[in-house]
């Protein structure tokens, strides 16, 4: 299986921490957050993995040498002369990531242990274009799933905003679910990011493109309903509660 782990964040909200190095090599427990991520990746089966840089990008690179990339395949997306954002960081990856085989999507600061080969089993089955962890979690803007569990639209419940365009919400006919950062992807996504970033340019955010576009793609939901351990690792408050989960 295949993996892209999304590392080229600035990491502001750690600041000091991230003055001199990515966010994605900060420690939690002793070992990095991006060790954490990668080995996880492996331990499901993940054996080629596309890593991409922006923040002191060197140093991610001079530390998967010193591991010997963990015995695995990785392979660099540059994007130190521009940070494209997710939507932008996949395409400009897509040379290692295009095939006949989905692959999974992570973000270096979401810490987990979820069963990522049996997201990657349903998106599968589904036959989807993209399949998106979800949690049922407090926050303000929220994924709009129908009771089979695919992507109608998206709101942000402060200020009322629905997309796609014209969207109505009506909250007995969908469930409200938080995008947890990690996803499996068919190689078909990129003809329709393609089209889409005609229209937003090269720099834009997956999610939108998601919620802008669920009407034409199957895009589906994934909730593990067993427990699980799910933190991101994005500001000093999570970053202690990620210490103490991994003490």
């Amino acid at each position: 299986m295949k993996a892209m782990v999304f590392a080229a964040g600035l990491g502001t909200r750690l600041r000091p921490l991230t003055n001199d190095r990515p966010k994605a090599l900060v420690e939690v427990g002793g070992k990095t957050m991006l060790e954490r991520v990668i080995t996880h990746l492996a331990d499901c089966g993940v054996t080629d993995i596309t890593v991409n840089i922006h923040h002191f990008g060197e140093k991610i690179i001079e530390f998967l040498e010193e591991k010997k990339n963990f015995g695995l395949d990785i392979h660099i997306s540059d994007e130190r002369d521009l940070l494209l954002d997710t939507g932008g960081g996949l395409m400009k990856a897509r040379k290692f990531l295009d095939g006949d085989e989905p692959f999974i999507v992570h973000n270096a600061d979401i810490l987990t242990d979820l069963d990522l080969k049996a997201m990657y089993d349903f998106h599968v089955e589904h036959d989807a274009l993209s399949t998106i962890l979800v949690k049922d979690r407090q926050t303000q803007r929220y994924f709009l799933f129908d009771h089979d569990h695919r992507l109608k639209g998206w709101i942000n419940k402060k200020t009322g905003e629905t997309k796609p365009e014209g969207y109505q919400y009506d909250p007995q006919k969908v469930d409200s679910l938080a995008f947890g950062c990690v996803h499996v992807l068919s190689p078909r996504i990129f003809d329709a990011l393609e089209k889409y970033s005609e229209a937003k340019g090269k720099v834009f955010s997956i999610a939108p493109f998601y919620a802008e576009m669920c009407d034409s793609y199957k895009i589906y939901g994934y909730q593990q309903f067993s427990d699980y351990k799910w933190l991101d690792v994005g500001k000093p408050e999570t970053l202690a509660q990620a210490e103490e989960m991994f003490k």
